[in-house]
């Protein structure tokens, strides 16, 4: 699978979000309308929007992105993995972080991004949130009138699903059909706003990030038949 590309051009990326306010009593009232409407999609009859607020995180109109973690194969024979986080309460300011290196990193005419469910969901939020706080999104995520063979995101559920599009595979079933290392062996998605907003611990939530985007990178190096990443050869720079 994926023969013509290398390892190495991949930037590999999860991001972790959160409900924009703690509370669905501290949404403005405006919102606090906007959530009733969109919370019928989903809840039950007698859940109200306030029992549900907890996936309003999962909306990049109501949610904030709190960690982007970025992972890159920096050498071969073995590979080496090296880890980087962009993350804290300003997310205005992470996301100017996480711009400037990805328009540097793409300045590789065979730069690719890779996720699990990128398609869906990060790309898109990514991209979104830029706009709300009134930034430029970077070309690569930027898909605008490009072409497909333009467009240089990867996407290891798309290509799980082989054209299958009757299920959702998630990255844990996924690493566990694989007997790849699971990166919810601490914390699982469901819990990330309770971590950062009764808890306060966003190291934690960092950690687990950067553990999903080397699951993500040891995923996509199984689908391309090459060597693991060894637990040795594995370094995150990020200061936490």
């Amino acid at each position: 699978m994926l023969p013509s590309i290398k390892p190495e051009d991949i930037l590999f990326l999860d991001i972790e979000t959160v409900p924009v306010v703690s509370s669905y009593n501290n949404l403005s009232p405006a919102f606090q309308a906007h959530w009733d409407k969109k919370s019928k999609q989903f809840r039950d009859k007698e859940q109200s929007a306030s029992d549900v607020y907890e996936r309003a995180g999962i909306y990049a109109e109501f949610g904030k992105i709190i960690c982007i973690s970025v992972g890159l194969i920096t050498e071969k024979n073995p590979f080496t993995f090296r880890l980087k986080s962009f993350y804290g309460d300003d997310e205005k300011s992470l996301l100017s972080e996480f711009s400037a290196m990805l328009n540097k990193f793409s300045k590789n005419r065979d730069a690719l991004l890779c996720a699990h469910n990128g398609k869906e969901f990060d790309y898109p939020y990514i991209a979104r949130r830029l706009i709300i706080n009134g930034m430029i999104i970077p070309d690569m995520l930027d898909n605008a009138g490009k072409k497909p063979w333009e467009v240089k995101l990867l996407d290891t559920l798309d290509l799980w699903k082989f054209g299958d599009y009757k299920s959702y595979t998630s990255l844990d079933l996924l690493t566990s059909t694989l007997n790849i290392p699971s990166p919810k062996d601490d914390i699982d998605g469901s819990m990330v706003a309770s971590i950062y907003y009764n808890e306060h611990d966003i190291k934690r939530i960092v950690r687990y990030c950067e553990k999903d985007v080397l699951a993500v990178a040891r995923v996509l190096l199984r689908f391309m038949n090459l060597p693991e990443i060894d637990e040795e050869n594995i370094e995150s720079v990020t200061q936490v």
